[in-house]
């Protein structure tokens, strides 16, 4: 089908290190009765045509009049059976959370993504402001709780959008998440993208912000072993197996984004792990850290070495957005309440499971 062809490429396009880190970000098809939605947890850029879960739009939208429980976890649990529910025969996968948002949509295709370059305005302190300026046909939505309340509040928004403008909007730019861009085109959504990184790129310059983030340097083997040696001897869990570590940057040091907790976790460990600083982080945390930040080096910590990696990623990616932010007032970390929903929810404990 020529619909899965075109969105599969797109996905690879866009499902590289410049747009999204791990399972993040999303993509979709549509015609009038299906949406073909990635699976949550799977990477863009290996996605096949067959691998996309095709939903049927009308039992989809059965989620939108249908009553739903106040406690976050409930609701979320209903929703997921609602969706799995409309899941059509054959289809294999769990649709991504988001499968309700990209269905609001008319345009053929949706690429959502989460770029450091873009994200360096969503998750700036004037990220809101700014963005009117940039890009006034553009819609921003507040940071509110991905799933069910994220799309239902960006079903509104669109449909007010709708009302104003006369048709709906190619850019959707949600505080401390990402973009959406959608287009019946996959030229247009290329050339959308282009103009979105072009324009930010120029901020940038404006700012005096090096477009360019500095390339970290890899640990030397020795190094890497002798952090690896030592931190044997202080983190006591599965959780902390394994290691990957880099030279010295100026991570973030608190929650930036949705991706971020799930990969890297809020908080990284500052200083030289010690049994007792491990254990002064746990009780206050509750976990123990994926990242760690000392004087010369930044670790990541996993159950293996791809979810270690993976974590570093996310460190370098959240100093990435930091270092755009400065463009936009500063870096904007998420509130704690926001924080704790993400914690604690299970869609992203799914969707890093399948990460490994």
């Amino acid at each position: 089908m020529e619909l899965l062809a075109t969105i599969t490429r797109l996905s690879h396009q866009f499902g590289t290190s410049d747009y999204v880190k791990g399972g993040g970000g999303n993509t979709s098809a549509k015609d009038a009765q299906t949406v073909w939605v990635k699976p949550s947890g799977t990477v863009l850029s290996g996605l096949k045509p067959d691998d996309f879960v095709a939903i049927d739009r009308s039992r989809l939208a059965l989620l939108y009049s249908t009553p739903t429980p106040a406690d976050p976890q409930t609701r979320e649990a209903l929703v997921k059976d609602i969706m799995s529910a409309a899941v059509c025969p054959g289809s294999q996968g769990r649709p991504s959370v988001e499968a309700p948002l990209h269905e609001s949509l008319d345009a053929r295709f949706v690429v959502h993504t989460h770029p450091a370059l873009v994200n360096g305005l969503c998750c700036a302190n004037e990220g809101k402001a700014t963005a009117a300026k940039l890009f006034p046909k553009a819609l921003w939505i507040d940071y509110i709780d991905p799933g069910y309340t994220l799309c239902m509040k960006v079903r509104k928004d669109i449909h007010e959008y709708q009302q104003r403008y006369g048709k709906q909007p190619e850019i959707i730019l949600l505080e401390n998440h990402g973009i959406f861009i959608s287009a019946n085109c996959d030229k247009h959504i290329e050339q959308l993208y282009a103009d979105v990184f072009a324009i930010l790129k120029a901020e940038y310059v404006k700012a005096s912000v090096a477009v360019e983030f500095p390339a970290v340097r890899p640990l030397s083997a020795e190094k890497l072993a002798c952090a690896r040696d030592a931190f044997s001897k202080v983190f006591t869990t599965e959780h902390s197996a394994f290691i990957a570590g880099v030279e010295t940057f100026a991570a973030a040091e608190g929650p930036i984004s949705p991706d971020h907790i799930v990969y890297s976790k809020s908080f990284p460990y500052i200083g030289i792990p010690t049994k007792e600083g491990v254990a002064a982080f746990v009780q206050q945390r509750g976990y123990e850290p994926a990242v760690v930040i000392t004087d010369d080096a930044v670790y990541g910590l996993g159950t293996s070495q791809k979810s270690a990696q993976l974590a570093l990623e996310l460190a370098i990616d959240g100093a990435m957005i930091v270092h755009y932010a400065r463009a936009f007032g500063g870096i904007q970390f998420m509130s704690d309440r926001a924080r704790a929903f993400i914690e604690n929810w299970e869609v992203e404990s799914y969707r890093k499971k399948q990460m490994g």
